[in-house]
């Protein structure tokens, strides 16, 4: 059936269509653009956990990475037997950290950032340490979390 009078004109439905169009356009580069700018808004947890005979039994001056939410994470055993974690991006312009163990230092490749094993930021662009996390061993799981997180070990 053919209608006499058209509700909306060819006009307002092409303008409807391609202002549509531009609408769909711009939130979807804003959009990438916020992802692109926060990569990491709101993917940190605030602890995980390891498995102790995994990360427990490193060798020492060696690291081994896990997951940190969206980033990359280290577990650092210094010479000396002690353990500690830290999130394995450089404060600079968040790019991934690799431990050189025959110098005892981190290294960003990006802009060459250089950390000691403390996680302090000693020569480059980095313009504070890394983050540091605290570790808690509880039977056969080690547990990374964030300074001053609550963590509830027997949920853990």
């Amino acid at each position: 059936m053919k209608l006499k009078y058209s509700l909306i004109t060819r006009r307002q439905f092409l303008n409807t269509l391609f202002s549509g169009s531009l609408l769909v356009f711009f939130s979807g580069a804003i959009y990438s653009l916020l992802k692109f700018s926060f990569p990491t808004l709101g993917k940190e947890p605030e602890f995980v956990v390891l498995d102790k005979n995994e990360f427990g039994n490193l060798a020492p001056n060696s690291t081994k990475s896990f997951a940190w939410g969206g980033v990359l994470g280290l577990f650092l055993k210094r010479e000396d037997g002690t353990m500690a974690a830290f999130k394995g991006v450089c404060t600079h312009m968040e790019c991934n950290v690799a431990y050189r163990p025959e110098e005892k230092k981190f290294y960003c490749a990006c802009h060459q950032g250089w950390f000691n094993d403390l996680g302090v930021n000693i020569e480059g662009p980095p313009p504070k340490p890394l983050e540091n996390f605290e570790i808690l061993e509880t039977g056969e799981k080690i547990v990374i979390a964030r300074k001053g997180a609550k963590v509830d070990l027997a949920k853990v």
